[in-house]
């Protein structure tokens, strides 16, 4: 045993920390956009995933994940770490992932923050229509089945465990590189919430009526939250507070701000408006494509990626609506398309002069397609693998102990179906006193429904990014 890098230490833990608000901060982002009766709902689905996954991790996820691996670069061995390593230090002959040795219990809570969060984005795309103890036991069994494989081909690294322990087949075999996590948290959720969203179907009503979002000021909240959060999300995947990080840290803050103008700049072209939303949703679609090429790209590289998601991934929001797919708040369009364009460009737009330890140089800086090709099979492998899995774990929980809450239920609102509880207790009871109620007469005809306007296949009405033409307005 030798001691741990006291500040490379305080810097994953830190960044640890960081990465856990990124839940809460889904939670609120997602929040915002569903109905007031169902916010509670929402909130919920983010957040117990903290719960769940954590425990799985305890038992059977960290060495899923980081064991040595059982054969071909599949998986992890159970009890292949030594649980009582998880307060210990580091062994000074085993190779750690980053530069330094750290307390391989700072390590994995790092790591479980990020296994954690994943599944709460998946949330996304089945909200308002799922029982609240069957997305609990989904999560449960996601984590272990999806998860922990994908993150072993592509986290775990050769030699974690001893000179003698291997590691996953993408990492090791493919040489496809990801950062912080474009493939493992982003590809993966997207796929999944495409699988998810095909097993539990559409809400009733969709897509003839559609409900705007309750509470925009949540949803900037969490986007904020979630551009805090990341940064330890991308720097802390350096490992250690060096130039790395800081470098990581650089280039998520300059493709965020290209994605957020990409995706405003989208908006009042399409619809003559730029939206809060849309400003939201194009923070949090630059913070998915940086994210697995963050600590391997320039600034420049940054901005192109950056800009190339604000762009495509508004207009990939689109195809749900010629697909009659119903991803109620845009996961697949964000996620899975903004993490696949991120993986990808790392192919085009990498450079040794940033991190040496790349393979080989992205196709902007003189290189050929090898990356390019590597990352297009790690993302597509990925990508098959969780919808596949998902799938049928979906129809698992969907055929044995129910996955859709029944139809009153949805259109009453889930809040009070699901936790007894509302979000917002508007009555009597204002400012600490009680006050009596006062009549209000009746008018003496109810206006008329407003009607939702019908659109075409490729405008939106709500959720990240979904197109109006002008004149009409959210309001």
């Amino acid at each position: 045993m030798i001691a741990a890098d006291s500040g490379d230490t305080a810097w994953v833990l830190a960044a640890a920390a960081l990465v856990m608000v990124m839940t809460p901060g889904v939670a609120f982002f997602y929040g915002g956009m569903v109905r007031a009766r169902s916010v509670l709902s929402t909130l919920m689905m983010a957040f117990v995933c903290l719960a769940v996954v954590g425990v799985g991790w305890a038992v059977i996820g960290f060495d899923l994940t980081f064991g040595d691996d059982v054969g071909y670069g599949l998986i992890g061995r159970p009890g292949s770490t030594d649980p009582t390593a998880l307060v210990g230090l580091a062994d000074a002959t085993t190779p750690w992932p980053g530069p330094h040795p750290l307390p391989l219990a700072a390590f994995a809570m790092f790591q479980l923050m990020f296994a954690v969060i994943t599944p709460a984005l998946v949330a996304g795309a089945v909200v308002e229509r799922t029982r609240f103890w069957a997305w609990a036991v989904f999560v449960a069994l996601w984590s272990v089945l999806v998860y922990a494989p994908v993150g072993h081909w592509v986290f775990a690294a050769d030699g974690f465990l001893g000179p003698d322990s291997r590691g996953g087949w993408i990492a090791n075999q493919l040489h496809a590189v990801d950062f912080a996590g474009g493939t493992v948290v982003h590809v993966n959720s997207g796929a999944a919430a495409l699988a998810l969203a095909i097993v539990l179907g559409r809400r009733q009503g969709w897509p003839r009526a559609v409900s705007r979002p309750h509470n925009l000021p949540f949803t900037l909240l969490g986007a904020s939250l979630l551009w805090f959060g990341w940064y330890g999300f991308n720097a802390g995947s350096a490992l250690s507070a060096g130039p790395l990080a800081a470098q990581a840290f650089a280039n998520t803050t300059f493709a965020t701000c290209a994605a957020v103008l990409g995706w405003l700049v989208v908006e009042q072209v399409r619809t003559g408006r730029p939206t809060s939303l849309g400003a939201a949703s194009g923070a949090v679609a630059g913070l998915v494509a940086i994210t697995p090429a963050c600590g391997f790209v320039d600034k420049w590289g940054a901005l192109a990626i950056g800009l190339a998601a604000g762009i495509v991934c508004p207009l990939a929001c689109a195809l749900k609506w010629r697909l009659r797919l119903d991803d109620s708040l845009d996961v697949v369009a964000i996620h899975l398309v903004g993490g696949l364009l991120g993986t990808l460009l790392v192919g085009v737009f990498a450079s040794r002069a940033v991190n040496p330890g790349l393979p080989v140089d992205g196709l902007a800086y003189g290189g050929d397609t090898t990356q390019l090709v590597r990352q297009a099979l790690a993302a597509g492998a990925v990508g098959l693998y969780a919808f596949v899995a998902t799938l049928v774990l979906g129809y698992l929980v969907r055929f044995t102990i129910g996955f859709r809450v029944a139809a009153s239920a949805e259109v009453g609102g889930l809040d009070l179906e699901e936790h007894a509880e509302t979000g917002y207790e508007l009555g009597d009871d204002v400012g600490g006193r009680h006050h009596a109620p006062q009549p209000v007469a009746a008018p003496a005809q109810a206006p008329p429904p407003r009607p939702v306007p019908v659109r075409g296949p490729l405008e939106r009405v709500d959720g990240p990014g979904w197109f109006e033409p002008p004149p009409m307005s959210r309001g």
